[in-house]
Parts: structure tokens; C-alpha cells; sequence
């Protein structure tokens, strides 16, 4: 296939559940994801009933703008799981048994020492005009259709199932079937700037920016990504011209940058810590323990993180941190000289080379004129100097929370990288 036209896949999610809100859908998502990786563009995106007519129409609209529809979904065990029955109506075919996949249903059911059924063999039945994708994380096989020059797939609805039918049979498939462009993505991750501050400081280099190198804010919240894609005939020659691009940004917006790709602020920290075999501790106030979950998230991190104490309380941060209570009764909780001693503590309390502090005003009540829901006091002690920062966030609990941790895994990157 001529590779100079664009590939364009459109995905059908099947399932009542996502439509009621009982699950939240993240194959379309991840798919989407990882088809752009390989420069196979998403059409359309649709998500619809476990219903035979519903599930038609949108499969025949998908058609006609696209050359790959891949569908999860409704292949379970169960009454309403129709997608075969419907692909079945589609083809004009009839249900097959298909013994690999009955091999496979029969070899999970003795690991896990269970009594297979007949509905649970039943799911070995397949179209009959289709290849099988053997699905080694489940008993509900993928489906591979020809139909003219375009595909259709079928894959189970759970995620860690979909994933390995994906990367075992979908990806090397569609990349025989097609051929596809070099495509080439880079991620800038951001943090401590807005999107249209950042918008602005990087407007010149942006407009410079040739056509075949597409340029997209991801914003959540705290964060900012920048993702750079670029398309084109040789791949070696994309990745040259790509890293130029990247190293002129990094000039402009280098104080905000943490990381690339798929880095999380609490792995650069960990990383960073590691390399330079240093040890951090935390204590936290307004943030109740969310930072340290974040930290112990990163696998390998019982190398460098000590441990945290959470103080909530005024007496926790006197008797376990050694906070003056002349600073809380001069200054209040939520004050820089009560986040530096709070640091200060926690460093001495657990012998750590670098230290981490929060306290604030998580909301939604609790605030005062001078002090604000969200006003958020972090402090960061290393082995040379402490760091300490004033944050007006917003009034939202859950994102000034998240954003307090954000900030501070910041801080601790900058100054280890300083």
C-alpha cells in the first residue's frame, strides 16, 4: 500500500457499562496512543450499547473513513456479550470452534484448578471467516477480519487483554499489512508554568516550526506536555532535525522542564537520588501522606527514601519535628520559618541527606483573608541550603493536594540538579 496517503483507524468501544458511567473506558486511550507511535492516525472514536443494530451501524459508518476499525468488547461469557453473534450477521458466517483457543481456555482453567463449562468452552467459538488471535492473559480469543483492502479487529474489553493481543498480534499485523510512514514523537514534560504562560514564551520557536513537525499541549493539572510529532520519509533524518527542535525549547523553558517521554516527577526524583547515592525523608502537613505514596510508588525506592511523619497536628510538629511553638504561635502553621523547621526536623529526626516539607490550606475550609484555601508553604533542605516557596493554588482539596506534591518533587529536582 502507497505510503504517502495517510492511515486513518477508527476504534468502536462495546459495552453498557462505559455508557452508564460504571466504568470508565482507557482502551481508546491506550490505543490511540499506541497506533500514533506507529503513524496510524484515529479517525473516530465510538462508544456504544451491547446491541447487535448499534453496534452495525457504527460499523458500517467506521468503513467508510477508515481503513482499520479495532473493536473492544462484548466477548465475554455472557448473554449480552454479542460481538461475535453480530460480526457473524456482518460477514454472513457462522460460529466455528477454533482449537487453539480451546487448548489455551482449557490450559487456564487447570492452572487455576477450576472446573471448565460449557460457556466457558463456548468462548472458543469464533466466526468462521477469521483469524484467531490467541489471547494468552484470557479466555475470550481476538479476531482478525479481512474485509477488502481494510481490517477489522476484535479484541476482549479488559485492558491487560486487549494490551498483549495488541502487542503480540495487532501491531506486527497492521505494520505487514501497511506500509507506514517513519513517525517520530518526543515529549517535553513541564511543571510550575501554565499552558498559555508557556504558550507565550515559546510562541517564536513555535511559529518556526516546519509543517511536517506538529507541536501539542497536554495540560493536567500542575503539568504541562509538550508533545512534538514529526512525519516523513526517513526516519534517521527526522530524529537529527527532531532533537535540534528539542534542544532550541529546552533553551527557552529549561526552569520548568523535568523530564520527557513517559517520566513521572517522583521517578526523576528517585532517579536522581540514586545516581548520586543521596537519602530523602519527608513530613508532610496538608498533604497527609500523598507525597510519600508518590515517592513509594517508584519500584527501587526503599534505596534512597527513609521514611516520612505525617504532622498534621501542631503538638506533631513540636514533638516529632522540633517546631518551635513560638514559630506556630508568631507566624502560624502554614508559614515559611514552620516549613523550613518542619524540613529541618525531619532531616536531623532521620539522618537524610535531602528533605522535603509541606503545609498549607488543603480546603475546602479552613482559610483566612491572609491566608487563603490553597496557599501552600513547601520547603526543601539538601546538604548545602534549604529552598522554600509560597504556592496560591485553588480550592479544590484533591488538586491542591496533587499540585503541593508536584511542586515539591519539583523543588527537590531543582536543587539536586543545581
Amino acid at each position: 500500500m502507497d505510503n504517502s496517503a495517510q492511515i486513518f483507524a477508527g476504534l468502536i468501544i462495546i459495552g453498557e457499562e462505559i455508557l452508564i458511567g460504571q466504568v470508565t473506558d482507557t482502551n481508546s486511550g491506550w490505543i490511540a496512543r499506541r497506533l500514533n507511535e506507529i503513524g496510524i492516525r484515529i479517525g473516530s472514536i465510538h462508544t456504544v450499547s451491547d446491541e447487535s443494530n448499534a453496534i452495525l451501524d457504527v460499523l458500517e459508518k467506521t468503513l467508510e473513513s477508515s481503513s482499520i476499525i479495532l473493536m473492544t468488547g462484548g466477548l465475554g461469557p455472557t448473554k449480552d456479550d454479542i460481538t461475535k453473534k453480530t460480526l457473524c450477521d456482518f460477514f454472513n458466517c457462522q460460529l466455528v470452534q477454533d482449537a487453539d483457543s480451546l487448548e489455551n481456555i482449557r490450559r487456564i482453567f487447570s492452572e487455576r484448578n477450576l472446573q471448565i463449562t460449557p460457556i466457558n468452552e463456548a468462548q472458543a467459538n469464533v466466526p468462521e471467516v477469521c483469524k484467531t488471535l490467541l489471547n494468552l492473559n484470557g479466555t475470550a480469543p481476538g479476531m482478525w477480519f479481512d474485509y477488502d483492502d481494510k481490517i477489522i479487529v476484535s479484541m476482549p474489553g479488559v485492558p491487560y487483554e486487549m494490551k498483549g493481543i495488541m502487542e503480540s498480534h495487532v501491531i506486527p499485523g497492521l505494520k505487514q499489512k501497511f506500509l507506514l510512514p517513519p513517525v517520530i514523537h518526543e515529549t517535553i514534560l513541564t511543571q510550575g508554568i501554565g499552558e498559555s504562560w508557556l504558550s507565550d514564551r515559546i510562541e517564536e520557536w513555535e511559529l518556526k516550526l516546519p509543517s511536517h513537525i506538529r507541536l501539542a499541549y497536554l495540560p493536567s493539572p500542575g503539568l504541562v506536555r509538550l508533545r512534538l510529532s514529526a512525519f516523513g520519509k526517513s526516519e534517521s533524518q527526522l530524529r537529527a532535525e527532531m532533537n535540534n527542535h528539542v534542544h532550541e525549547l529546552e533553551k527557552l523553558i529549561s526552569p520548568f522542564i523535568y523530564g520527557r517521554n513517559d517520566d513521572r516527577l517522583e521517578s526523576v526524583a528517585g532517579r536522581l537520588l540514586k545516581d548520586n547515592s543521596k537519602s530523602l525523608s519527608v513530613a508532610e502537613s496538608c498533604t497527609g501522606g500523598e507525597l510519600s505514596h508518590k515517592i513509594t510508588s517508584v519500584a527501587g525506592c526503599s534505596d534512597y527514601f527513609i521514611g516520612s511523619v505525617i504532622a498534621y497536628s501542631n503538638h506533631v510538629k513540636v514533638a516529632e519535628l522540633g517546631v518551635k511553638k513560638s514559630s506556630i504561635e508568631k507566624y502560624g502553621a502554614v508559614s515559611e520559618i514552620v516549613a523550613k523547621e518542619m524540613a529541618s526536623g525531619i532531616r536531623k529526626k532521620f539522618n537524610s541527606d535531602y528533605a522535603i516539607a509541606t503545609t498549607g490550606v488543603a480546603g475546602p475550609g479552613g482559610g483566612t483573608s491572609d491566608k487563603p484555601v490553597g496557599t501552600v508553604w513547601i520547603a526543601v533542605e539538601g546538604p548545602e541550603r534549604v529552598e522554600s516557596k509560597m504556592f496560591q493554588l485553588g480550592v479544590s482539596r484533591e488538586r491542591n493536594i496533587l499540585e503541593a506534591c508536584q511542586n515539591a518533587l519539583h523543588m527537590l529536582i531543582k536543587m539536586i540538579r543545581n
